[in-house]
């Protein structure tokens, strides 16, 4: 049994049905995450919002904030935070499943852990942590005229997006402009995916594609390409498209960076395409490769999904926490981010990169993250892909 499949077992053993969340706004309590379908929700624990003003005085008392995170760029926005208010940053990078069963471990045996978290895998998040009641939301006062409401609970770091890269050398066109086309047996070995067995995010990529409204948009797809419509041997057409990508040579790699790097070195002659962090394409000039982003493939180019920054459970540092959540919603702590394209603040002020598209550019392009599907649907997913394992 997968790690997923437990862990969906125990959260429904535990009466949690993972709902998405349309938003709240501050105050203490729970928020309620109840959402069109119905069913029954979770109550995301919601900390009182307070105000920077009233924040600084404790929070230097404290002296310190222990962080764990996703992204390892917390430390230089730890660095700036310590140098504008003197309250030290210990930060912890490491990878989404860690992360998770590290904050579950350490919650549930009260020991002396986090006191934030930067954290992905929307799924596990909400079915596992927030449900629980191991990471709790806050939103900053004197942010919320900033951060859109839907971004607000639980409260929303950044969004990222991966997307489908490819060689551009000498104005090479995408090797692709149909997402069936990675099933081609002229693609065969050519199409490059982190493993989702390593990674919760491409795990989630794929149980989307078996979202019924999405599962037809692949359909439609098919039938553009092909001429005629999709005969199917599996559940929908998201399921019929991961199983004959994965038996056509799929190069599943450990690293979208090394990848990234095997995609876009100079000098080959290279049809591959990779679904790729698309903040990646820094390496062009920092790495001298031939990267571009094919933002048009029908019906998707890729994926989008949230991170989140929460509070833990019965953080020995509060109050350092809440100033640290708030420092990272600005544009000063932003900075470490906002610099590259691919990633998108929760605070829709905050300009994105230079070249860059605007977030509502790219969610017409690619495939969305609902939490809810993905808790209900990856364990059966991941079961599925292990047969082509």
């Amino acid at each position: 049994m997968n790690r997923f499949k437990r862990c969906l077992i125990a959260a429904a053993a535990a009466g949690f049905a993972v709902m998405l969340v349309a938003g709240c706004g501050g105050g203490s309590g729970k928020a309620d995450s109840s959402a069109a379908s119905g069913k029954a929700s979770i109550n995301i624990v919601q900390v009182k919002s307070e105000k920077e003003a009233d924040l600084v005085d404790q929070a230097k008392k404290e002296g310190v904030v222990k962080v764990y995170s996703i992204t390892s760029r917390v430390a230089k926005a730890g660095a700036g935070f310590e140098k504008k208010y003197g309250i030290k940053v210990e930060a912890s990078d490491m990878k989404d499943f860690e992360l998770i069963d590290k904050v579950t471990t350490e919650v549930k045996g009260n020991a002396d852990g986090a006191d934030m978290v930067i954290c992905q895998d929307s799924g596990r998040v909400y079915g596992e942590l927030l449900a629980s009641g191991y990471l709790e939301n806050y939103i900053p006062a004197d942010l919320k005229g900033d951060i859109p409401e839907k971004n607000q609970t639980p409260l929303v770091f950044a969004y990222m997006n991966k997307v489908f890269m490819y060689n551009d050398e000498n104005g090479k066109p995408c090797p692709i402009s149909n997402i069936w086309q990675l099933t081609d047996p002229s693609m065969k070995g050519k199409f490059f995916f982190k493993s989702p067995m390593q990674e919760g995010i491409n795990a989630n990529f794929l149980t989307m594609l078996t979202k019924p409204e999405i599962s037809d948009k692949l359909a439609k797809a098919y039938e553009d390409y092909y001429h005629k419509k999709l005969e199917l041997t599996t559940p929908n057409a998201g399921y019929e498209w991961i199983k004959l990508a994965f038996t056509n040579g799929l190069v599943m790699g450990s690293s979208d960076t090394s990848m990234t790097e095997s995609i876009g070195v100079k000098g080959q002659d290279n049809t591959a395409v990779g679904l790729l962090n698309y903040s990646k394409i820094r390496y062009k000039d920092k790495k001298n490769l031939a990267l571009a982003a094919a933002d048009n493939i029908n019906p998707y180019s890729g994926f989008y999904y949230p991170e989140y920054v929460l509070m833990v459970k019965g953080a020995k540092h509060p109050a350092a926490a809440k100033l640290f959540i708030q420092y990272l919603m600005t544009q000063e702590g932003f900075k470490s981010w906002s610099s590259d394209m691919g990633t998108y603040s929760g605070n829709t002020t905050i300009a994105v990169a230079k070249g860059d598209k605007p977030l509502a550019e790219w969610e017409k392009v690619l495939v969305g993250d609902d939490p809810q599907y993905i808790f209900e649907h990856r364990a059966e997913v991941e079961e599925f892909i292990s047969q082509f394992i």
